[in-house]
């Protein structure tokens, strides 16, 4: 018996989700086809029914993710404006530290996506630029190099702070950019 194209598309939407998810939490080396398609109860072989290759899932996976993340933040919009020092704050928290399976999609996967193909790059390059935007709107300047360092910075710290053992050190690393970070929204007001 043959599946509706809903069914087929829903089946698609299940393994789209569930791999991003994966590569947030363990990098794009994390997927393997069979645990993937076991993980949302599809059989391996009916994976090439919806995609052309692992590089394609990789890629729109990637997007998945990224995409999550910033409609997360639209969410978080809804009905106020959200400031530079909310969105500062909430980057830089212990709760976004310790959710690497919904945290911010760049943060996770920026090392392993610069070694990756020109498209692949090129999906995660417009998502980084549309924070820089994001950024430097809240921090309401033209000048995007306030936005760019701001950028950098959180996700630099966001990423290393995974890396400490220390809960202590990691906070603290956490806490000290944020505060520089922050820093950057007083020095227009001069």
């Amino acid at each position: 018996m043959g599946h509706s194209q809903a069914d087929k598309a829903n089946s698609r939407e299940r393994i789209l989700k569930e791999a991003a998810t994966q590569i947030r939490a363990g990098g794009l080396a994390s997927i393997s086809v069979g645990k993937l398609m076991r993980s949302v109860n599809l059989t391996h072989g009916g994976f090439y029914g919806h995609f052309a290759s692992s590089s394609e899932l990789l890629s729109e996976a990637i997007e998945l993710a990224l995409s999550e993340g910033e409609l997360k933040g639209a969410a978080a919009d809804a009905g106020k404006t959200r400031g530079y020092s909310t969105m500062v704050r909430g980057y830089l928290s212990r709760t976004h530290r310790d959710s690497r399976e919904t945290g911010c999609a760049i943060a996770a996967l920026a090392s392993e996506v610069s070694r990756s193909d020109e498209g692949t790059r090129s999906v995660m390059e417009s998502h980084v630029e549309s924070f820089i935007a994001n950024i430097a709107r809240t921090l309401n300047t033209e000048n995007d190099e306030d936005a760019m360092v701001a950028v950098s910075a959180m996700i630099g710290a966001l990423t290393l702070s995974r890396v400490f053992t220390d809960t202590k050190r990691s906070d603290a690393l956490l806490r000290v950019v944020r505060d520089h970070v922050l820093a950057l929204n007083l020095k227009d007001q001069d």
